[in-house]
Parts: C-alpha cells; structure tokens; sequence
C-alpha cells in the first residue's frame, strides 16, 4: 500500500471522529498521474448528492497534456465508490452541523486507487495554538536532551 498523495492540512484543522475507506471513479490518464505524485487534495471534501458521495476539489493534472480530451477538467467533481451502509452513515454524518467529510489521503491497494475518507469537526483557533505550543516544547525538550 503506497500513499501517493496526502491531505497534510487534514490533521491540524480537524478532529477526525471516524475514518471510512472508498474507490474512486477515474479516468486511465488520471489513474497514470495520481500514480506519478501529481495529484493534490488540499481544499476538497467529500458531499453526499442522491444517494452518492462526490470528491470535490480534488484537482488532478492530466498525465500527458497533449493527449487528453479538451474538455477535460482537473478538478471536476469524482465519485466514491462505497457500500449503501457506509454511504447512509456519511449522509447522516454530513447532515450534522459542524461535521465535514474530508479526504485524508490517497494510496493503491493492490491495482486499485483508494482514497481514505474521514468524518471531522473543525478546530477552533485556540485548539489550534495550544497544539504548536505543544509540539515546540517537545521540540525544545528533545534539543536539551541531545545537548547532554
């Protein structure tokens, strides 16, 4: 299992509840540049429309530019491939106010691309300060540590 992009944002700015698994509908082209790194997930999320989940804002380049359709668009809306369960459970997660489903990452399991979905509420700027204090005393900790 190889993660070929990662949604480093996703972690700092929520609190992940709960983490779901799906397959993503792509074209060939799209398949060969999320394998080759370049693709990126910062600002998409995940919405639940008609009984589907869509990743949106998820922007993938084409793998050979000149070869691809003319009306392709890189950061079109993608749907998720997940059981009826698990698309009943995001539908009432989603529905909740303050829960945002958002993509963590995206890796190959065997030859198929996947993307790790998680449930998670927002982080309040506080939350957000008290975590960097943290991580530079442990930084600072770990510096006199190595000094002695």
């Amino acid at each position: 299992m190889q993660n070929l992009a990662f949604n480093k944002k996703a972690g700092f700015n929520y609190e992940i509840l709960e983490k779901f698994e799906a397959g993503v509908e792509l074209y060939g082209f799209e398949v060969k540049a999320i394998r080759n790194g370049r693709s990126t997930l910062d600002g998409a999320y995940a919405i639940v429309r008609g009984g589907e989940v869509f990743l949106v804002g998820a922007t993938i380049p084409p793998y050979q530019p000149n070869n691809t359709p003319k009306d392709y668009e890189p950061a079109r809306g993608r749907r998720l491939l997940l059981t009826r369960k698990e698309i009943e459970r995001l539908a009432e997660q989603g529905d909740k106010k303050g829960l945002t489903i958002i993509p963590l990452s995206i890796y190959n399991k065997g030859r198929k691309i996947k993307v790790s979905l998680g449930v998670g509420v927002g982080k309040k700027k506080h939350d957000k300060r008290e975590l960097i204090k943290k991580r530079e005393s442990e930084r600072e900790i770990m510096r006199t540590l190595k000094r002695e």
